[in-house]
């Protein structure tokens, strides 16, 4: 059943960031190495996570003008690591992200607003599995060590981006609710 279950994670990848270039902004290094993109969501009402381990990014950002914040995130699809080989297996194929048909998902930012806490509303572009979605997503920038690091989390339902297909549609067994939480660290 585990087995199983390890194809629904890959749904959530969907998960991040903002995109392009914007005045004034400076193009920011991601630093892949401390930055992190994973998934969670309920296996048999049991929160699992995983992480993708291979992703780019391409992040805009100036402090002094946040709502200029331009960003793109690519995830391979393909890379989506929940603890157990089979597991990941299971995670690639089509019914749940494809990867062969699909080898990548995609987040491009379009506005960017900054709320009275300081939060960055980014509205955006999620691409999974052929399926595009426009989101809102609070974004959270802090500085730790010099870094700017821009933290979040977005809520999905991986049945409207059709991960989790045939008899995983079953939403008693694998929740449809996802969550994709990142952490990118942006180098000076």
């Amino acid at each position: 059943m585990l087995k199983h279950l390890a194809g629904l994670v890959p749904l959530w990848f969907c998960l991040v960031g903002t995109t392009g270039l914007a005045a004034n902004a400076r193009a920011a290094e991601v630093d892949i190495a401390h930055s992190r993109i994973s998934i969670v969501f309920r296996a048999m009402a049991a929160p699992i996570e995983a992480q993708f381990k291979r992703f780019s990014a391409k992040i805009d950002y100036d402090a002094t003008k946040p709502e200029t914040a331009k960003a793109t995130v690519v995830i391979d699809t393909g890379s989506l690591d929940l603890g157990d080989p089979e597991y990941n297996k299971v995670v690639v194929q089509k019914d749940w992200l494809d990867a062969a048909r699909y080898p990548s998902a995609h987040f491009n930012s379009g506005l960017v607003k900054v709320s009275p806490s300081k939060t960055l509303m980014v509205s955006g572009q999620l691409t999974i599995k052929g399926k595009t979605a426009d989101l809102s997503i609070p974004v959270t920038v802090k500085t730790e060590n010099g870094a700017d690091i821009l933290e979040g989390k977005i809520p999905i339902r991986r049945l409207a981006f059709n991960l989790g297909a045939g008899e995983w549609s079953d939403t008693s067994v694998i929740a449809d609710d996802v969550v994709i939480a990142f952490r990118l660290v942006l180098t000076k």
